[in-house]
């Protein structure tokens, strides 16, 4: 798994899990339960999400990169040809 959390992240996390399921599907599952969902969503979920931030920020790190181009494009003065 390329995601490294903290234990801090990891035990936030799974009590978030388990508050879903009992919230939404009446179900307590026990922390073992719980990381076992995190460890699902970490290695076939997590992927398709960092792809997708990672395409987002390529997109507004080339918008930034164009306009500083024609920024500088600006700054530039014409040559006198004699």
């Amino acid at each position: 798994m390329f995601i490294k959390l903290t234990k801090e992240q990891q035990e936030t996390i799974i009590a978030d899990i388990q508050r879903f399921f009992y919230n939404n599907r009446d179900e307590d599952i026990t922390e073992f339960e719980a990381e076992r969902v995190l460890d699902f969503v970490k290695e076939n979920i997590a992927p398709h999400i960092y792809n997708a931030a990672i395409s987002d920020a390529k997109y507004v790190v080339e918008r930034q990169y164009s306009t500083i181009e024609d920024e500088l494009a600006a700054l530039e003065r014409p040559i006198k040809i004699k």
